[in-house]
């Protein structure tokens, strides 16, 4: 059964950075698409970035984070700098078989159990 857990989130003042990991139990990761998404209170899940044959971001974290996996460890991190009041969300790690990531929440298969991350201002 594949199992995604994220780790990292936390508290951090406006400016700061956060490195989040998503580490997965799937044996055959690397044939994996993953992406990071996030929710925040009262708001719709949206897409932030997603890794596979090509890397792809959402415009509003476009320069600010950075997705990466290491095929090795089974993990892919989101290193977050320069982060906003208006990041501040529970942070979800999602795979989806195949070569491509989907920025629609919808075509992924699992899903961690989320990590909050906030932003104070």
């Amino acid at each position: 059964q594949v199992q995604l857990v994220e780790s990292g989130g936390g508290l951090v003042q406006t400016g700061g950075s956060l490195r989040l990991s998503c580490a997965a139990s799937i044996r055959t990761f690397r044939s994996y698409a993953m992406a990071w998404f996030r929710q925040a209170a009262g708001k719709e899940r949206e897409f932030v970035a997603g890794i596979a044959g090509s890397i792809g971001y959402a415009e509003s974290v476009k320069g600010r984070f950075t997705i990466s996996r290491d095929n090795a460890k089974n993990t892919v991190y989101l290193q977050m700098n320069t982060l906003k009041p208006e990041d501040t969300a529970v942070y979800y790690c999602a795979a989806v078989a195949g070569s491509s990531y989907y920025t629609q929440g919808g075509k992924y298969d699992y899903w961690g159990q989320g990590t909050q991350v906030t932003v104070s201002s």
